[in-house]
């Protein structure tokens, strides 16, 4: 196996990885937390809160790996298999694709920050990626998870963090 086949495998199994971790954390916090089992989705994770009135609020969730930034694009493919057979571009995350991003940033063998950024901030950025030091207002802030599709709030709450 070629150096650059095993990146590209290791990249995909981490992924792949990192999704089951973010359920677990979410899981634990929230109970209803599930993995999308639907190739061609755009997000990977649904979350069921349930707001006052005891109604259901649905959250898609994309989960992105970030290590220095995170990105907001999603539909192409990396590494060595770069053949993508499907009629989906690449296209960058925004409320009509999921609700959050979910940046899964691994800073030890045992202990991961959540970066959250909801699609309402990535639509007012205008851009593909954000760097995880511009972002630490966001980091582990269950808070702004909970009200991800709230524009008011979140676009406040950037401003306070000095994200925008």
């Amino acid at each position: 196996m070629s150096d650059s086949e095993f990146r590209g495998r290791k990249a995909s199994v981490n992924g792949f990885a990192h999704e089951h971790i973010v359920v677990g954390i979410l899981m634990k916090k929230y109970q209803n937390v599930s993995l999308v089992d639907l190739p061609l989705s755009p997000y990977d994770i649904i979350i069921v809160l349930k707001d006052k009135d005891e109604r259901e609020n649905i959250i898609r969730a994309q989960v992105k790996t970030a290590q220095r930034f995170i990105s907001f694009t999603g539909g192409s493919r990396g590494g060595v298999d770069r053949v993508y057979k499907s009629n989906v571009k690449t296209y960058t995350q925004s409320r009509k694709t999921s609700d959050i991003v979910i940046g899964l940033h691994p800073a030890g063998l045992d202990y991961f920050g959540l970066y959250f950024v909801p699609t309402i901030l990535i639509e007012e950025l205008k851009q593909k990626s954000i760097s995880l030091k511009k972002i630490e207002g966001l980091k582990n802030n269950y808070a702004i998870l909970e009200h991800c599709k709230d524009r008011d709030y979140v676009i406040n709450k950037a401003q306070e963090y000095g994200i925008i």
